[in-house]
C-alpha cells in the first residue's frame, strides 16, 4: 500500500540521486532537482517573510485594529483596507490587523518602495525598482557597518587584549592571538615592500592566516560531510523492503537513462565526424 511516507521517501531518493548525478556530468536530472530546490526555497521564504514581516509589521502599522468607529479621513483610509479585504480576508481581516501596533502612515514609504520593487517585472516601469534597490543597499550597508564595527573590530580589539593575570594558559593564548593579529595586519600593509624585517613579520602573518583559513575550511568540510552522511543514511534506509527498494529502482532508472543519453550523443558525434 502506497502511503505519503513511501511517496515522500521515493521523492527524497530521486532528488538525492539527481543531485549526485552531477558527479557524472551536467544532466536533466540534476537541472530538475536544482530548479526545484531553488523554486521551493524562494516560494517558502517569500511566504515566510510575508506572514512574519510584511503582513504584521507593514500592513499592521498602516491598518491596525480599530478600537472605535473611524470617521473622516480615517474612515476613507480604512475603506481602502476593506476593499483589499474583499479580495483576501485572511490577509486583511475585518476591523484591521491586530498585532499590537498603532497607525503610522510613515510606513507608506516602504509600502511604495515595495511596489516599485515589483515593477521590476515591467519593461517600461522597471526603472522605478532602482529607487527601492538603492534604499535597500544603502540601509543594509549602514546597518552592516555598525554591526561589523562592533562584532569584528571592537570585539577583535577586546579579544586581542593581553590577559597576563588569569593563569599561564590564558596568558600564552593571549600572546598568540595578539601576535597573529599584528602580523596579519602587517601582511595586508601594501604601501611598503615586504622585504627585510617587515617581510619576515608579514611572512609570520601568512602562517597565521593559513592556519585560520585551514581551520575555517576544515569546519566547513565537516559540516558538508555531516550532510553527506545524512543523505547516505537515508539512501540506505529507503533501500529496504518497507519502502519497496526505492534506492535500487531509482538508481537503476537514472543510470539507464543517462547511459542511453550518452550512447545517443556518442552516435551523433560519430555521424557528424
Amino acid at each position: 500500500m502506497y502511503t505519503t511516507e513511501i511517496i515522500g521517501a521515493w521523492f527524497a531518493v530521486f532528488l538525492t540521486l539527481a543531485i549526485f548525478s552531477f558527479l557524472y556530468k551536467d544532466n536533466p536530472f540534476y537541472k530538475a532537482a536544482e530548479h526545484l530546490f531553488v523554486g521551493v526555497s524562494a516560494g517558502y521564504w517569500a511566504s515566510t517573510f510575508f506572514w512574519t514581516q510584511i503582513q504584521p509589521n507593514l500592513f499592521g502599522r498602516l491598518w491596525p485594529k480599530l478600537t472605535e468607529e473611524p470617521s473622516g479621513i480615517k474612515a476613507a483610509w480604512y475603506g481602502i483596507y476593506d476593499f483589499f479585504g474583499w479580495f483576501h480576508e485572511g490577509i486583511f481581516p475585518g476591523g484591521g490587523i491586530d498585532k499590537g501596533h498603532e497607525l503610522h502612515l510613515f510606513y507608506l514609504i516602504p509600502f511604495l518602495l515595495g511596489i516599485f520593487m515589483l515593477l521590476r517585472l515591467s519593461r517600461k516601469l522597471g526603472w522605478l525598482a532602482r529607487w527601492s534597490m538603492a534604499y535597500v543597499v544603502g540601509l543594509a550597508a549602514g546597518l552592516r557597518l555598525y554591526g561589523f564595527l562592533n562584532s569584528n573590530i571592537l570585539a577583535q580589539v577586546r579579544g586581542s587584549a593581553l590577559s597576563l593575570f588569569d593563569g599561564w594558559g590564558t596568558a600564552i593564548n593571549s600572546i598568540i592571538i595578539i601576535v597573529g593579529t599584528l602580523t596579519g595586519l602587517f601582511y595586508f600593509f601594501f604601501s611598503k615592500e615586504h622585504t627585510g624585517v617587515f617581510g619576515k613579520i608579514s611572512r609570520v602573518g601568512i602562517w597565521f592566516l593559513m592556519v585560520s583559513f585551514g581551520a575555517a575550511f576544515g569546519f566547513a568540510v565537516m559540516g558538508r560531510i555531516s550532510l553527506l552522511i545524512g543523505r547516505f543514511y537515508d539512501l540506505i534506509q529507503f533501500s529496504g523492503s518497507q519502502y519497496y527498494h526505492a534506492t535500487y529502482w531509482l538508481l537503476a532508472l537514472i543510470v539507464i537513462i543517462l547511459g542511453f543519453q550518452a550512447f545517443r550523443e556518442r552516435g551523433r558525434s560519430t555521424e557528424e565526424a
